[in-house]
């Protein structure tokens, strides 16, 4: 059994032919794209891939299309951004689970190495594992932005990771980006307020359910932009990847700012006061 790609693009031309390159060999490549006005969808198609277009509505939803619509070959689907590269080892650990008929998972959790100004960023922002590979038709996908997933079925982690340059566009793209996903971390922040506290999660067996229920615990804390940097900087030694790991914490920071004042904005809109 084989192994096919999913990449989810929108205005992604100078990322999609380096990430569709790191692929090479992989049989089956699909690109979702949310109705680029660049070259991506061309560029794609050069490369080998397979286009499918479809307005993005947001994360969940549009994950969730992917899944019950798009006509995969292989039983065996890997997701990545065009902002992602496929490594060697990652590969071939993918194809070996792949090729094992007998593996009761029906999805796995893979870590990635996060870049900024050329560094990885090690220790501020280590590879918390993320679901990127999976039975499509045994997952579905909850919340507006950062996507958590429902799986019908056992999971596994996954050794090797995978390589992320979410700066690759510059800044600017960063702020703009980040200013549309606070909005949508914010109406999540405001689910979670709206729901009794439940705390059980952070005693729980499963790593990435401990980190689920830590994130709906820091949308209950005061102070959050503050704690996030010092998280960052201080606890997870951010400060040992110098300059590049400083600046790194601090945008955090700027966007963890970002989520709290628009959370406030949607208080004062619930209680009729001018925002």
């Amino acid at each position: 059994m084989g192994v096919s790609i999913l990449i989810l693009t929108k205005n992604e031309e100078p990322n999609i032919g380096a990430c569709i390159e790191a692929l090479a060999g992989f049989d089956d490549i699909v690109v979702l794209d949310s109705l680029s006005g660049d070259q991506t969808r061309e560029i794609a198609r050069n490369l080998g891939a397979r286009v499918v277009e479809r307005p993005f509505d947001n994360w969940a939803a549009h994950q969730n299309w992917a899944m019950e619509n798009i006509q995969f070959r292989n039983p065996w689907v890997f997701y990545l951004d065009a902002d992602e590269r496929m490594t060697p080892e990652l590969r071939r650990e993918i194809e070996g689970i792949a090729a094992d008929p007998t593996r009761p998972e029906a999805a796995w959790f893979c870590g990635r190495r996060n870049f900024f100004m050329g560094k990885w960023i090690r220790h501020a922002m280590p590879p918390g594992m993320i679901m990127r590979f999976f039975r499509p038709e045994r997952i579905r996908f909850e919340r507006l932005v950062n996507p958590v997933p429902k799986v019908d079925g056992p999971v596994g982690y996954l050794t090797h990771m995978f390589d992320h340059h979410n700066f690759s566009k510059g800044l600017t793209e960063w702020f703009d980006k980040h200013n549309r996903y606070s909005l949508f971390e914010a109406m999540e922040g405001m689910k979670v307020l709206d729901s009794p506290a439940v705390l059980g999660g952070l005693f729980a067996s499963d790593r990435f359910a401990r980190r689920l229920a830590l994130k709906e615990l820091s949308f209950r804390m005061p102070f959050r932009p503050t704690l996030k940097f010092l998280w960052m900087y201080v606890l997870k030694r951010g400060f040992l990847d110098g300059r590049a790991g400083y600046v790194y914490c601090r945008l955090q920071a700027i966007y963890e700012c970002m989520i709290v004042l628009k959370m406030r904005e949607i208080q004062r809109h619930r209680r009729g006061l001018p925002t």
